[in-house]
């Protein structure tokens, strides 16, 4: 299992270097870069924005820019240098996590995805454990009751669940319960109250819950469909299976057979999404929702640095993301072994 292990992430180094790779290659194809888009910033609003204020200087009316000035602006953005040497820079850095500042927000990439990150993690991990934690005994008790009126209402209800758009849901719940037409009872944007700072404990965990109560709402009523039937397919194949009609005809108790026999090896396709879902917790973003409830978070960060051409963070997260992934798969694999040790990856054959 070390060798696997170590083969494993020795496999990292190729495929990170050629996911960056070819990432880097298409932003240079990319029409409007960050320079194109700041002269035509710079044209269009008198250098108003987010533009850094060195490049004030270098605006001369609507006269546009002579050559002089576009070298100076191609030497800010490091776009002097040749596509192969800001490539390689680029890996060094990132070798170390130094993933560079934005071009936009004058900030580091890391400083960014930090700031973010407590609207990301408080929408994927609420959403992660409200679906495990509800998806996973109502798929048993749905595998258990097989065919039953209560198997077949469930099941209608989750698929009508899924069937409904995040965003459009989200919107549903604002026009209800947001003020919209309806009742006032949730706030309409952000994740916590303007005077949260100035509340008690229990109240501003009060105000956060009641914050993100319609944002999660709407993230996991989609989400419960896929784990629900998983489970519930994994525990009625095992439930057909020999050993556990030799089990009952011996006379042991149903939950025993259900939990300590059928439960373990129930579980192991499910295993698979797990690791990649816990992390995805912690750097989940969903551009729609973020947007209707005005939330700050990681997925708005992402479509706000495409649309600038904010390459440093475009490819900092890509490459942050990446590496979170390729671990999420090994680990995947780990709980595989942990939790059936017949299976024996690098074994012989």
């Amino acid at each position: 299992m070390g060798a696997y292990i170590l083969k494993r992430l020795l496999l990292m180094i190729p495929t990170l270097f050629g996911v960056m790779l070819i990432t880097f290659m298409v932003t240079q194809f990319v029409p409007g870069g960050p320079v194109e888009q700041l002269i035509n910033q710079l044209q269009g609003t008198g250098a108003e924005g987010e533009a850094s204020g060195s490049t004030l200087s270098l605006y001369r009316g609507n006269a546009g820019l002579d050559d002089e000035r576009l070298e100076e602006l191609n030497a800010l953005y490091g776009f002097d240098k040749p596509a192969w040497r800001r490539f390689l820079d680029m890996i060094g850095n990132y070798a170390t996590f130094d993933l560079g500042d934005s071009y936009y927000h004058q900030r580091s990439v890391i400083d960014l995805i930090i700031s973010k990150l407590p609207v990301s993690i408080s929408l994927g991990m609420w959403t992660f454990l409200i679906v495990y934690l509800t998806c996973i005994p109502l798929g048993i008790a749905k595998a258990v009751r097989d065919g039953t009126p209560f198997d077949v209402v469930s099941s209608t209800l989750i698929l009508v669940g899924y069937a409904i758009p995040g965003f459009v849901l989200g919107i549903m719940l604002l026009v209800l319960f947001g003020g919209g037409s309806f009742w006032d009872l949730f706030p309409l944007r952000g994740l916590v109250s303007d005077n949260w700072e100035e509340l008690s404990l229990a109240g501003k965990v009060g105000d956060y819950l009641w914050h993100i109560t319609l944002p999660v709402i709407s993230l996991v009523v989609g989400s419960f469909a896929v784990m629900t039937m998983l489970t519930k397919n994994a525990f009625i194949e095992e439930l057909r299976k020999q050993y556990v009609l030799t089990a009952r005809s011996k006379g042991v108790a149903e939950n025993r057979v259900l939990y300590r026999h059928v439960f373990r090896n129930a579980m192991i396709p499910l295993v698979t999404g797990f690791p990649a879902a816990f992390l995805g917790a912690f750097f989940a973003g969903s551009i729609l929702i973020e947007t209707i409830f005005s939330l700050d978070g990681l997925g708005l960060l992402s479509y706000d640095s495409i649309m600038k051409r904010d390459y440093p963070v475009v490819l900092g997260t890509l490459y942050l993301f990446t590496l979170l992934g390729l671990v999420a798969k090994l680990l995947t694999d780990i709980c595989y072994v942990l939790i059936d040790p017949r299976i024996q990856f690098g074994a012989a054959k």
